[in-house]
């Protein structure tokens, strides 16, 4: 008989199209993956994965075997849906993963509707950096639901087994310190941001590698001198006169100290919810509405425009 969770690794070879990647979504060593792949096989009594270069690739049998533990898979997540569905309640335990930004402003009010209108679902949740480090979470199970966000300038791709519940649409202006130079302006063009120190989140994230992108798209080369995981750090450090950002204005409206400048050419960040495919938990709808009644009430925020950016547009 074949092991499920051999089967589930081997679909994950299968989605992300290595060992390596495979492993990094799993959480555990190639090493560990290879060994759980070799049990596979000798369960299975036929190869499953075959040499590629340096690393392997699937043979024709391991795309069906993995095609099957994928089809196996989403039946297994219907059944978890139909069971929490038999007395229609929103029942049980819900992984949330969110930017820190995020966590503040749209996560933590929509617990508190969540524990009003829905007592029985266990929510837990999670800071991070962005996409990169939630979505291979995502579709391991290690979470629910994931809030990230997509910058105009560096789209992000999304996997096929993901689907996106788009929020909120954000104006992203440059930060300047109130005594700057730059601070009489009414509008900046990006062109004309240059030698000017820096205020990011850590390499990697959205915003670090977003604003990277963006200010080398205008030849400028950001010199990232102050790293801070969230927006209020950074706008001390804007505030201060030691640096310039560029943020979401809805995350550092009204910081004293700090002028906001709109850009040229236009910057956006949209914050969405990603779930996996499939029918969604009623845990998961119900996270998904508070959300959306959190971004209908609080001031400043424009629902977003229901469109993921795809890169190039």
């Amino acid at each position: 008989m074949l092991n499920w969770e051999r089967l589930r690794v081997l679909a994950t070879v299968a989605e992300h199209g290595s060992i390596g990647a495979a492993a990094a979504a799993l959480h555990v060593t190639g090493p560990a993956v290879t060994q759980q792949i070799r049990k596979l096989e000798r369960e299975a009594g036929t190869a499953l994965v075959e040499p590629e270069g340096r690393g392997m690739r699937l043979t024709t049998v391991g795309w069906i075997v993995a095609e099957a533990a994928d089809e196996a898979g989403g039946k297994i997540a219907a059944a978890e849906h139909a069971l929490t569905e038999l007395d229609g309640r929103a029942v049980g335990p819900l992984r949330i993963g969110a930017l820190h930004s995020s966590f503040r402003l749209l996560l933590a009010p929509a617990l508190h509707t969540l524990a009003l209108r829905h007592p029985d679902i266990v929510p837990s949740a999670r800071s991070g950096g962005g996409a990169l480090d939630m979505i291979p979470l995502l579709l391991s199970h290690d979470l629910d639901a994931v809030i990230i966000e997509n910058w105009s300038s560096l789209p992000v791709r999304m996997p096929p087994r993901v689907r996106l519940h788009p929020l909120v649409d954000h104006d992203v202006v440059l930060a300047v310190g109130s005594g700057h130079p730059l601070a009489s302006h009414e509008r900046i063009t990006l062109s004309e941001v240059r030698g000017q120190a820096w205020a990011a989140c850590p390499p990697g994230t959205d915003h670090h590698e977003a604003q990277l992108h963006i200010m080398r798209r205008h030849d400028i080369e950001v010199d990232v001198r102050f790293v801070a995981d969230d927006f209020p750090t950074q706008m001390t450090i804007v505030a201060g006169g030691l640096a310039v950002s560029l943020a979401p204005r809805a995350a550092v409206e009204g910081f004293p100290g700090v002028r906001l400048l709109p850009v040229s050419p236009t910057v956006t960040r949209t914050i969405a919810v990603a779930i996996r495919g499939g029918l969604p938990s009623p845990a998961v709808t119900a996270l998904v509405d508070a959300l959306r009644e959190v971004v209908q009430v609080l001031p400043g925020q424009t629902p977003a425009s229901g469109i993921w950016p795809e890169p190039g547009r």
